[in-house]
């Protein structure tokens, strides 16, 4: 037997106060995502929708429904608000009128469990599946239980009940299987039996009171045992919240190793959930691959490289350097110590070395900037050399200008182009000129204001020739 039309309710209204933190607990990130990022996609993949999920907020309400609504570009979540948070059970009401009603399981996960796998979910909703009890409790085996709840089981192996660390005996809290809290409903007899609930102490309303409910009822209450329950515990410390980030890492190199992908050191390299790397790349120790970054096949990325949110194509090589937001088609190499901001692209073969700095420009194939200059606004053309300290001066201190670079132009060492200002196809700036006006194609300018002094011809390939109008050295 299968669940044809399972649903989920996602705690996550208790802001988590040991966290010591401004920021709701659901929010905090591990391997570039949010924890509740991480529990939404866990439900997803294992088959439950935006649509038949429902996430119970409270505390800071709006920031975590914009996380949910912005992350999944606007997915169809259903959410339900918990004011005050009364505890788990109540939580669970709150959510009852958002639940759809065609639904034969209810998994209750939480906001805080960001190492939640898919496999888990389904494997619960099997379980579910198989049983005629009410409740499916997922539990483990722990060898330092600490204070979570205890399960204490009948002679016969049933669940008897779960008994709270707080007001378990010394016996009891010898036990060392314990509650998740991650568990799963059959729809009516949950709605019919939260009404029933005792409050506890506090006064709050817990989902854990039902297994008793079920138990003295005859029903009983069936359960998962995992072999790493740990995974569908929350994260309510810092210490927590790195212990997790480091499994999460684990679990991502580890699939990419699966996949061909070489990690030379997996304990240094950091990369992010949403990454994309492609077969036979190696990452180098230290390196980070954040957000929505793709790598090609057969790169080598580091060592010492950031990469966030950029497109590298086939066979790149990223050396010691920083891209945010960039775009590199195949054969390209970047390093050491670049920096590519957003809107950089550079072309097949393009070469960018030491020191070079490239924002919202554009490098044509076979394109080269080996060391110490600056691209702003800058549209590069095909087989240009870009000599050391040239610098595109794009900004006049109100607005931002444009510079275009023809195919095969030559920009000597520290020239200086002042935007906006065009050197055309062919054309050459000798060292240290100060170009203020468009260049000709074809033309050769030299000075300070730069002016013309010839024609580039084809012998003139930048091999350190001059005379005395100026130097047309690349620094290479």
């Amino acid at each position: 037997m299968t669940l044809a039309n399972p649903a989920a309710v996602v705690l996550a209204a208790g802001k988590g106060t040991r966290m010591k933190s401004g920021r709701h607990k659901v929010l905090h990130r591990l391997a570039g995502k949010s924890m509740l990022w991480h529990v939404l996609t866990a439900l997803r993949q294992a088959g439950i929708p935006p649509e038949r999920t429902t996430i119970v907020i409270g505390d800071s309400a709006a920031e975590v429904r914009a996380e949910a609504e912005t992350q999944f570009q606007g997915a169809p979540y259903a959410f339900a608000l918990q004011e005050p948070q009364l505890g788990t059970g109540h939580a669970a009401l709150q959510a009852q009128p958002h639940v759809p009603a065609d639904a034969d399981a209810i998994v209750v996960a939480y906001g805080d469990t960001p190492l939640l796998q898919a496999g888990t979910i389904t494997s619960l909703l099997d379980q579910v599946a198989q049983s005629t009890a009410p409740v499916t409790l997922v539990t483990g085996i722990l060898d330092d239980p600490q204070d979570l709840g205890r399960i204490v089981r009948s002679p016969d192996g049933a669940v008897h009940e779960i008994v709270e660390f707080r007001d378990a005996t010394p016996e009891q809290r010898a036990i060392r299987e314990v509650n998740s809290g991650f568990c799963a409903f059959r729809p009516a007899w949950l709605w019919e039996q939260l009404p029933n609930v005792t409050p506890a102490r506090n006064g709050e309303l817990y989902l854990t009171a039902l297994t008793g409910l079920a138990v003295r009822s005859g029903a009983g209450a069936g359960t998962l045992v995992l072999e790493n329950v740990l995974e569908t515990i929350g994260v309510n410390t810092r210490e927590q919240l790195a212990d997790a980030e480091a499994t999460l890492r684990r679990r991502i190199t580890r699939t990419l190793m699966t996949t061909g992908v070489a990690i030379q050191d997996p304990a240094t390299t950091y990369i992010d959930a949403t990454v994309v790397v492609g077969p036979d790349t190696t990452i180098h120790a230290n390196t980070h691959l954040r957000g929505d970054t793709q790598v090609g096949a057969d790169c080598e990325i580091g060592p010492n490289a950031i990469v966030t949110s950029s497109a590298i194509g086939d066979r790149c090589r990223v050396f010691a350097s920083v891209l945010d937001g960039a775009t590199l088609e195949e054969d390209v190499t970047v390093g050491p110590f670049a920096h590519l901001r957003p809107g950089a692209r550079c072309g097949r073969g393009v070469e960018v070395g030491t020191g070079s700095e490239i924002k919202a420009s554009s490098l044509g194939a076979g394109s080269r900037m080996h060391h110490f200059g600056y691209l702003g606004d800058t549209t590069v053309g095909q087989n240009v050399n870009v000599g050391a300290g040239a610098i595109t001066c794009n900004y006049d201190g109100k607005r931002k200008h444009a510079t275009r670079i023809g195919d095969g132009a030559f920009i000597g060492s520290g020239s200086l182009l002042i935007a906006p200002v065009e050197v055309g196809a062919a054309a050459l700036t000798g060292a240290g000129a100060v170009v203020t006006r468009d260049v000709a194609p074809g033309a050769k300018v030299a000075g300070v204001p730069a002016r013309p002094i010839g024609t580039h011809g084809a012998d003139s390939t930048g091999s350190g020739a001059s005379d005395s109008s100026g130097n047309s050295g690349s620094g290479q």
